[in-house]
Parts: structure tokens; sequence; C-alpha cells
């Protein structure tokens, strides 16, 4: 998972490849972001298998992120592209930087 901070919002990215959307659940509870999943096995019934070695990982997962307390939890957002889930989470207007302009008295 790669987590990219802009200047308006946090981006979590994670690479599901071959995982149905339907196995796939987000959610955002008390400042903790848990994403959970279960990529299936496929077994074929040819009766002759022929894997030579199996290296992905299946089961189920999950990771939790604590969010940071400029994230609006109530905000959040997510797709699911080409086998990668997109999490948005908006930060705060508080949380935004801003410019200020300084006034030089001579």
């Amino acid at each position: 998972m790669d987590i990219l901070e802009t200047e308006n919002e946090l981006v979590l990215k994670a690479d599901l490849p071959d995982i149905d959307l339907k196995d796939v659940e987000i959610q955002v509870e008390n400042g903790t972001l848990t994403v959970k999943g279960e990529r299936k096995f496929e077994k074929r019934d040819t009766g002759k298998e022929g894997y030579h070695r199996i290296e992905r990982s299946y089961g189920t997962f999950v990771r939790c992120f604590s969010l940071p307390e400029t994230v609006e939890s109530d905000k959040v957002g997510a797709e699911y592209k080409n086998g990668v889930l997109t999490i948005t989470m908006p930060k705060k207007e508080l949380a935004k930087p801003r410019a200020i302009k300084v006034k030089v008295t001579a």
C-alpha cells in the first residue's frame, strides 16, 4: 500500500489484483481506517493442477491505519479500478496550508 499526502487530502492506494470488489470491506471508525478482504484461490477441476509454484498470497487480509485528526472521516471515498483500490481522505479546512502575506514597514 502507498499513502500519499497532497495539499487537500490523504490518498491510500492498494494493489488488489484478482480480488472481487464484493470481497473488500472499508471501514472508518474512531479515527482508524480498516481495509479487509479476501483473495480466493481458484481451484480448477481439471484433474491435473499443473502448478509448479504458487507465490501469491491467498486468504483473508486486514490492514488498519490510524487517521490524523486533520482528516474528515465522514467524507472518505473509495474507487476500485483495474485491481487498484484508491481511498481518498479529504483534509479539514483548518489543516490545509495557506499563504499569509507579511507587510513590511519601514
